[in-house]
C-alpha cells in the first residue's frame, strides 16, 4: 500500500542528490494525499512506519527519527516557540495516536509515548510514558 512514508523516502534522495523541484512537488502531494506535512529534509530512519498511511502527521523541518519507528496518525514532532531545536526520536519508538512532541527533548530508544500524551521534556529509553504533560507510567524490561 503506498504510504507517506514511501514518498517521503523518494522525496529525500532526489533532495540528497541535489535535484531541486521534485521534492517539493512529492511533498505537496503528501499534503495533499495523506493531510501531512512529511518534509523530505527531516531525518527519518530505515524501517519508519506511519499508521493509516501518515493521515495527519505533522513533523518538523529539522526532526530527527531513528529507525524502525511506529508513528500513529495525527501526530506533532515539532518545535517550541521561542526555543531552539527539535525533537530528537530514538531507535524502536512507538508513537501512539494523538500524540504530540514538542521542543528540544529526546526521546530514547524503545519507548512508548502513549495516545494524545503531550511530551514536554527528555524520555528516557526503555519506558512508557502517558499524560499531558507525559509521565512514565512504566518501565520497560
Amino acid at each position: 500500500m503506498l504510504n507517506a512514508y514511501w514518498l517521503y523516502i523518494v522525496a529525500r534522495k532526489l533532495y540528497q542528490w541535489h535535484i531541486p523541484i521534485i521534492p517539493k512537488i512529492i511533498k505537496l502531494l503528501i499534503f495533499l494525499i495523506y493531510n501531512s506535512a512529511i518534509p523530505y529534509t527531516a531525518k527519518i530512519g530505515k524501517g519508519s512506519r506511519f499508521g493509516y498511511g501518515g493521515i495527519g502527521v505533522v513533523v518538523h523541518n529539522d526532526a530527527v527519527i531513528g529507525v524502525n519507528c511506529d508513528i500513529g496518525s495525527n501526530i506533532t514532532i515539532g518545535g517550541k516557540k521561542g526555543s531552539n531545536g527539535v525533537p530528537a526520536i530514538g531507535d524502536n519508538v512507538e508513537l501512539a495516536t494523538g500524540c504530540r512532541i514538542i521542543g528540544n527533548l529526546k526521546i530514547g530508544d524503545n519507548s512508548i509515548v502513549g495516545a494524545n500524551a503531550v511530551v514536554v521534556k527528555d524520555v528516557p529509553s526503555n519506558v512508557v510514558v502517558a499524560g499531558v504533560p507525559a509521565k512514565i507510567i512504566k518501565h520497560i524490561n
